[in-house]
């Protein structure tokens, strides 16, 4: 008898990006800002240290809420903090799907959507996408209109494109909730500030938003869900009693109080995204226009393994990624690149070698 629940035996696990804990890499592989927090960051993260360590933080984060509230329209009472985007996910998975609950996704797409429902215990299907990333609404809608939760990255990982307010609203589903994850939403020409929620159909969206991408705060666990207040008081049920650390707070707080040292960062890696776009284009590269701090390409030669390792062995990290059975091509393999837009220094670096292999 194994001693694992069986849908965990049964799932491989979310494999995250390559992390190498030594040296001299450029790293484009996991999304991560090229850039440092604003200098408020730090300084409040040192006075905290400094601070009551030995007590427990907030289990409210008042002082982030109310910091944070502001920013996207809303009061404290639409805001929920979580240790990590990906905690607000579980979260939501825990508070909303029960056994055999359907969750819905697009695809090719954030894949943890799908490990996050088999752990639950929740069916999950496909949203298969067009080949211009768009939607396929005869075969999507069936599916929407059965699901308890359906989760919409906008824009799209890996594709970096971004879909209309009106086409999100369509996608709600009428007995269920739509999760709109806007971890890389600042990276956009025209970043949203919550707007779909005062929209109609809006009591059934949650906004996810992370400190990872464009607040430089990949290393400082700290996420927030935007939503209705009585969508926001259910999940406080399911959240760990104290699931935001003191440090993580100060820093959260620094950085939301800061928003224009998050934009300066922002319009550089626009300006770079634009750069990266063109080099890929002269050099062959299909690039679909993004939205994000990525770019996913391909190859007309398909040699998407090949390239990714031979940047590896220069110490140049993308990420080469697989994605089995999409509409266009049920029987193959869609493959690509993601890459992450670092600075202006790595992503020269890149073009010259991508100069040398293809």
């Amino acid at each position: 008898m194994g001693l694992f629940r069986p849908n965990i035996d049964r799932i491989d696990g979310y494999l995250p990006g390559e992390q190498p804990q030594d040296g001299g890499w450029i790293k484009l592989n996991t999304n991560e800002n090229p850039y440092p927090p604003s200098p408020r960051v730090v300084e409040a993260i040192v006075e905290a240290a400094r601070g009551r360590l030995n007590t427990y933080p907030d289990p409210l984060a008042t002082k982030f809420r109310q910091a944070a509230a502001p920013v996207f329209g809303v009061t404290p009472e639409w805001i929920l903090p979580a240790n990590g985007s990906d905690e607000n996910l579980t979260i939501l998975l825990r508070s909303f799907v029960d056994s055999n609950d359907l969750v819905a996704y697009p695809y090719p797409s954030y894949i943890l959507y799908e490990t996050l429902a088999d752990i639950q215990g929740g069916r999950h299907e496909r949203l298969l996408l067009n080949p211009d990333w768009s939607w396929n609404m005869s075969a999507t809608r069936p599916v929407i209109d059965r699901a308890k939760l359906v989760f919409i990255p906008n824009p799209n990982s890996p594709s970096g494109n971004r879909w209309s307010d009106d086409e999100i609203l369509s996608l709600v589903p009428p007995n269920g909730i739509l999760v709109l994850d806007e971890a890389y939403g600042d990276f956009a020409d025209q970043p949203h500030r919550g707007e779909l929620l005062r929209r109609p159909g809006g009591e059934r969206i949650i906004i996810t938003r992370t400190f990872s991408k464009s607040f430089s705060l990949a290393g400082i666990r700290l996420g927030f869900a935007i939503a209705r207040p009585e969508l926001i008081a259910g999940m406080q049920k399911v959240k760990d009693s104290y699931n935001c650390d003191t440090l993580s707070l100060a820093a959260g707080l620094a950085a939301i109080t800061d928003l224009p040292a998050m934009e300066d960062n922002a319009n550089k890696i626009r300006a770079t995204r634009a750069r990266l776009e063109r080099g890929l284009t002269e050099l062959g590269f299909a690039v679909v226009p993004s939205q994000a701090n990525f770019v996913w390409c391909t190859h007309p030669t398909g040699r998407h393994r090949e390239i990714y390792e031979t940047l590896k062995s220069r110490k140049i990290l993308v990420r080469f990624m697989r994605f089995p059975q999409v509409a266009y091509a049920p029987d193959q393999l869609l493959s690509g690149l993601r890459i992450s837009i670092g600075t202006d220094v790595e992503i020269d670096s890149l073009l010259n070698q991508l100069k040398t292999i293809v």
